[in-house]
């Protein structure tokens, strides 16, 4: 299969207004670093809180850049700006709630303001799209509850095979 491409998108209304340095799209990044010893290309894009460009822009990362993942970051909460669950919903095929469902219930064991967290994924074609909170600790935290089954699904998709460092993170793949 080659090298997986994984799209990761921050979503920030601070993006477009000068200097910003995006910590939570580095999260993920490294995040990714640490866990995956297969190759892969970060397709890497800081973009504003709005939904068509949050929506063209996970379209396109699906459609023609062809990654087999995309992890958002921000755009989870309830402020009137915050849309990214409705741009994934827009674009998904069929949604996956489960991943929300456990990135909320590993929040609450740190934080009672998760229940305020809108995260979600879905699928479009071969593509695993996965909203992330915008705090890199939580982001860390969401991503070790969720990225077992990740690689899996992916496999279920046809993508790439993700290898892993099963010291960092085990995934879970049934035994044939």
């Amino acid at each position: 299969m080659g090298k997986a491409k994984i799209g990761i998108v921050t979503v920030s209304d601070r993006a477009s207004a000068g200097v910003y340095e995006d910590l939570s799209g580095k999260a993920i990044i490294d995040t990714l670093n640490d866990y995956l010893t297969s190759e892969w290309e970060p397709v890497y894009e800081v973009i504003p809180d709005e939904r068509d460009v949050i929506e063209a822009t996970l379209i396109r990362m699906a459609d023609e850049d062809g990654c087999s993942l995309v992890v958002t970051t921000g755009g989870t909460g309830p402020a009137k700006r915050d849309v990214t669950p409705e741009a994934t919903e827009a674009v998904c095929d069929r949604m996956m709630p489960g991943f929300g469902e456990l990135m909320r219930q590993v929040s609450l064991q740190y934080v009672p303001t998760a229940i305020l967290s809108r995260q979600t994924a879905g699928l479009r074609a071969d593509t695993l799209i996965v909203n992330l909170p915008g705090k890199p600790k939580s982001i860390r935290e969401c991503l070790d509850a969720v990225f077992p089954a990740i690689p899996y699904c992916i496999d279920l998709m046809e993508g790439p095979y993700l290898e892993c460092d099963e010291a960092v993170i085990k995934p879970f793949r049934p035994k044939k």
